[in-house]
C-alpha cells in the first residue's frame, strides 16, 4: 500500500512535531490517501505536554526510511511442502511461471530451494555421469499420485523406499529368468494386462506391481496380491509414460539446494543488493525476525519502485533529514529556513516562507484554501507558532505569524500568552534528559564551505539549571562533535523571559577564540538579545567561519 509520510528532522523540536501533525490532517482532509505523520527522533517533555494538553498521538516514530526488503518482496510466497514430489512441483512451477520453488515445512521454515535447473539435471544428467533411469525414491502412496493411479490394494504406502523399475515387456519365460537378478522386495514390475506376467510377479513377492492402460485386473490376481502381500496399482497411462513418470515421483526434499542464499526482511535493500547480483542463485527467501519464511526476492525484485514518499516539513537539508530520505521520492517541502542546496529528480511542491514557524505555513494552508480546521489541531499548530517565535518576541516573527497566531485562538480556544508560559514551564530539558541527551533535543547540522557543524538549541526560564550541570554539558557537546566528526558544535541556551542566551563552544581553540561575543567563561558567550538560531545565529557563525576558515588540521 502506497504511503505518504509527513516528517520532521532529526533531534525535532516543538515546531517539526507539530508542523507534520497539522500538514498530514491538511493533506488528508484535502483528498490524500494513506498520509501520516512522522518523527525521526524522541520528544520531549514540552512537546509531551502539547500533545496531552490537544489529545493528539504522538507521530508515528521511524528513525529510518531507507527501502528494505520487504518493500519489494513478493508477499505471496509460492511454495510446497517436503514430501511434493517433483513432478507435482514442476507443474507448479510451470503453472506460476516461476523458476525457482522454496521447500517449507510446517512451521514455514525454509528447508532449500527447488530449481528447474536443478530438477533437468535430475531428470537429463550430463553425458559422464552414471544414470540409473530405472532407480525410484518416493513412497507407493507419493508413486500413485504422481501417476494418477488407484490402489488396489496397498502395504506400508508411506514408507518412502530406494525401489527398482523393471517393464515387463517380454515372454513369461525371460521374465521368470530375469525375476531372481532382482532383490523383490525392491522390485516394481510394470507390465500390461498379460495376466501370466502378473501372476509371475505377485508370487515372487515383488514390492510392487503396476498394471498399466486403464486396465483392471481379475478377482483372482487380486486377492492373490493380498495373500502375497504386494501392492497393486492400476495405472491410465502406457508403459512408457509410466515408467518416465514413475521417476518423477521423487520427493522435492530429494533435490533440493540446500546452500540458498536468503535475507531479513528489515535489511536495507542498499545493504543486500550487490550480494544479491553477485550470487548464481536467482531467487531468494525472505525471513522474518523468527526466522519464518515471508517473501521471496528476485533480481528483478531490485528494479521496483518503492511505494513510500516524503513530504519534508521545517527542514530542506538531507543532513537534517530521516535516515534514508535520499533513497526514495520526496515530493514536498514546507519549511522556513534556508535553503540547503536540495536537489530532486523530479519537480515538487516546494513551500519555503520566511516566516517565524513552519506551523504558520501550515496553518496559512488551511486557511487559504477553506480547509476545516479541528480544534485540536489548530491548537497543535498554536503550540508550534509560539514557542518556535517565542510567543511573537523573535526576530524571525512576521506580520504572517501574528495573523495567523489570532486565526489560531479563536480555532482553538487557547490564549497564547498564557498557554506559552504554561508550555515552558512544563518542563526543563536540561532537568529532564542526561547531558547527551539534553544537547541534541533540537539539534540541527549544517554544511558550510565543506566544513560540517552543528547548532542545538535549548530553551530555558533563567540559566540556573544550565551554570549547575555546565561541566557536565561540555563534555557531553564536546564528545558529540568528536563522535561526528565535526568541526564545531555549539548549544544555544535561550532565556524565554530574558529575551537573550548563553553560547557553550566545542571546537578548535582557534576557532573558540576567534568568536567576538564576551566570553563569561571559558568556551561560554554571552548574547545579549539574541534568540534565534535561524535568523541571528546561524547567519553569525556561517560568517564567521568564512572569516576564520580552519587549516587542515581544522585549527
Amino acid at each position: 500500500m502506497s504511503e505518504i509520510i509527513v516528517i520532521g528532522h532529526k533531534n525535532p523540536d516543538t515546531d517539526a512535531i507539530c508542523s507534520a501533525i497539522g500538514y498530514a490532517e491538511f493533506k488528508r482532509r484535502t483528498g490524500t490517501a494513506n498520509v501520516v505523520a512522522a518523527r525521526c527522533g524522541e520528544l520531549n517533555e514540552r512537546i509531551d505536554f502539547v500533545l496531552r494538553t490537544f489529545s493528539t498521538p504522538a507521530p508515528r516514530f521511524i528513525p529510518d526510511v531507507s527501502p528494505r526488503v520487504r518493500d519489494v518482496m513478493q508477499s505471496n510466497v509460492i511454495s510446497v511442502p517436503p514430501r511434493t514430489s517433483v513432478v507435482e512441483a514442476l507443474a507448479t512451477m510451470d503453472e506460476r511461471n516461476i523458476r525457482v520453488l522454496p521447500v517449507l515445512d510446517a512451521d514455514r521454515r525454509c528447508l532449500g530451494l527447488l530449481s528447474v535447473f536443478k530438477a533437468s539435471k535430475f531428470f537429463f544428467p550430463s553425458p559422464n555421469r552414471i544414470f540409473d533411469s530405472r532407480r525410484i525414491v518416493a513412497s507407493v502412496r507419493a508413486l500413485a499420485r504422481t501417476l494418477n493411479a488407484k490402489m488396489i490394494c496397498a502395504f506400508e504406502p508411506d514408507r518412502e523406499e530406494d525401489l527398482v523399475l523393471m517393464v515387463a515387456a517380454m515372454k513369461p519365460a525371460s521374465f521368470a529368468a530375469r525375476l531372481p537378478n532382482y532383490a523383490p522386495e525392491r522390485l516394481v514390475v510394470v507390465v500390461g494386462d498379460r495376466e501370466d506376467i502378473q501372476r509371475l510377479a505377485i508370487e515372487g513377492r515383488a514390492r510392487l506391481v503396476i498394471v498399466t492402460g486403464g486396465l483392471n485386473v481379475s478377482d483372482e490376481i487380486h486377492q492373490l496380491a493380498r495373500r502375497n502381500e504386494v501392492t497393486l496399482l492400476l495405472c491410465p497411462h502406457d508403459s512408457a509414460t509410466t515408467a518416465m513418470l514413475a521417476r518423477a515421483s521423487i520427493s522435492v526434499e530429494r533435490l533440493l539446494r540446500e546452500d540458498y542464499l536468503s535475507f531479513h526482511d528489515d535489511e536495507r535493500l542498499m545493504d543486500v543488493q550487490s550480494v544479491a547480483a553477485a550470487s548464481q542463485f536467482q531467487a531468494f527467501p525472505v525471513l522474518d525476525a523468527g526466522g519464518k519464511t515471508v517473501g521471496i526476492l528476485t533480481k528483478s525484485d531490485f528494479l521496483k519502485p518503492i511505494d513510500r514518499k516524503l513530504i519534508l516539513v521545517d527542514h530542506n537539508e538531507l543532513s537534517q533529514a530521516v535516515q534514508g530520505a535520499d533513497q526514495i521520492s520526496i515530493i514536498e517541502v514546507v519549511d522556513h529556513h534556508r535553503l540547503g542546496g536540495f536537489h530532486t529528480n523530479e519537480p515538487i511542491l516546494f513551500r519555503n516562507e520566511p516566516v517565524g514557524s513552519t506551523c504558520t505555513i501550515v496553518a496559512d494552508c488551511f486557511l487559504r484554501y477553506g480547509v476545516d480546521l479541528p480544534g485540536n489541531i489548530a491548537g497543535i499548530l498554536l503550540a508550534g507558532l509560539v514557542t518556535d517565535t517565542l510567543n511573537l518576541t523573535s526576530p524571525t516573527t512576521t506580520q504572517r505569524d501574528v495573523e495567523i497566531l489570532a486565526f489560531l485562538e479563536k480555532k482553538s480556544g487557547i490564549d497564547a500568552t498564557r498557554f506559552t508560559e504554561q508550555v515552558f514551564n512544563s518542563g526543563s530539558v536540561l532537568v529532564s534528559q542526561p547531558p547527551d541527551k539534553a544537547i541534541t533535543a533540537d539539534c540541527k547540522e549544517y554544511v558550510e564551505n565543506g566544513h560540517t557543524f552543528s547548532v542545538a538549541q535549548i530553551e530555558e526560564l533563567g540559566f540556573d539549571v544550565f551554570w549547575k550541570r555546565k561541566d557536565e554539558v561540555r563534555q557531553a557537546l564536546e564528545e558529540y562533535r568528536a563522535s561526528n566528526k565535526y568541526l564545531f558544535s555549539v548549544l544555544f541556551i535561550t532565556d524565554v523571559v530574558l529575551q537573550s542566551s548563553l553560547l557553550l563552544v566545542a571546537g578548535p581553540d582557534k576557532f573558540v577564540d576567534s568568536i567576538q561575543y564576551p566570553e563569561v567563561q571559558p568556551g561560554v558567550f554571552e548574547l545579549e538579545g539574541v534568540v534565534s538560531r535561524k535568523k541571528q545565529l546561524l547567519p553569525y557563525l556561517t560568517n564567521h567561519l568564512r572569516q576564520h576558515p580552519p587549516n587542515a588540521n581544522g585549527n
